[in-house]
């Protein structure tokens, strides 16, 4: 009984888009702006930053994707 009313509690509370979510997107975007910014750079390139941002993006980016995943369920 109390395990059948703590799953309706939980269907309940999911709504699908956070306002989170939205800080997440253009969190995103700035640091996609950044590499692109890192990788145009011309007179010397800073590998240590295009590295840390790659993967910085490449954490966000997946995070983004289980986030709007998470959206459609």
């Amino acid at each position: 009984m109390f395990l059948a009313a703590s799953e309706a509690a939980t269907e309940a509370t999911k709504s699908g888009i956070d306002p989170f979510d939205w800080f997440m997107l253009a969190i995103t975007i700035v640091i996609a702006i950044g590499f692109v910014r890192l990788l145009l750079a011309r007179p010397r390139k800073n590998l240590f930053a295009i590295g840390f941002t790659a993967v910085a993006l490449g954490l966000f980016l997946f995070i983004d994707f289980v986030m709007i995943k998470g959206w459609f369920v």
